[in-house]
């Protein structure tokens, strides 16, 4: 009668197999919605301050967490007062979310593009048909043959109309890559 071996295909270096590969049988923590068979990998505390868990598929992640209120019983200058404080102490975070960006707006325009706006006199919000129409007026208003005796209308119309390039192949790039 064979001897059964004892040895694991984990022995020695370099391991035979990749880490993770057991053979051994995973234990799995099913979803705690009643019924449901998926994995439940989403942790969600069963009341506030309790280390207790439930655990849910996503699904019902999502649904658990649909009706959640943060500011939920606080009066609204408490809730204001709160969250001040909180925007205060991430303010470093949002202002490094792009390297490039500099200034207002939601972080979604470079430093180039926000410096060609300010040159059009436009918010960083506005949409790409304003900046068109502002571009056109600036440029109708300063052209060198409108003013052909006014040097400072055509360093003018030199700045709006690179401006209006800048801003334009911004806006080519966020087109085609959508």
């Amino acid at each position: 009668m064979p001897r059964p071996t004892s040895r694991s295909n984990d022995w020695g270096f370099p391991r035979w197999r990749e880490y993770g590969a057991a053979r051994e049988a995973k234990a799995v923590r099913l979803c705690d919605r009643h019924g449901c068979t998926e994995p439940g990998d989403c942790p969600a505390p069963k009341s506030p301050n309790s280390p207790d868990r439930w655990w849910f598929c996503q699904a019902h992640a999502a649904e658990y967490n649909k009706g959640w209120n943060y500011f939920e019983g606080l009066d609204a200058e408490e809730a204001a007062a709160r969250e001040g404080a909180e925007r205060r102490t991430a303010d470093g975070y949002s202002s490094a979310s792009h390297y490039a960006w500099g200034g207002a707006g939601d972080g979604s325009r470079s430093r180039d593009e926000m410096r060609a706006l300010d040159v059009l006199g436009l918010e960083a919000d506005v949409g790409f048909e304003a900046i068109r129409a502002e571009w056109r007026r600036l440029a109708k208003a300063n052209h060198p043959d409108v003013r052909p005796d006014d040097p400072d209308a055509a360093r003018r119309f030199q700045a709006v109309q690179t401006a209006y390039e800048v801003l334009r192949a911004a806006e080519e790039r966020r087109s085609a890559g959508t």
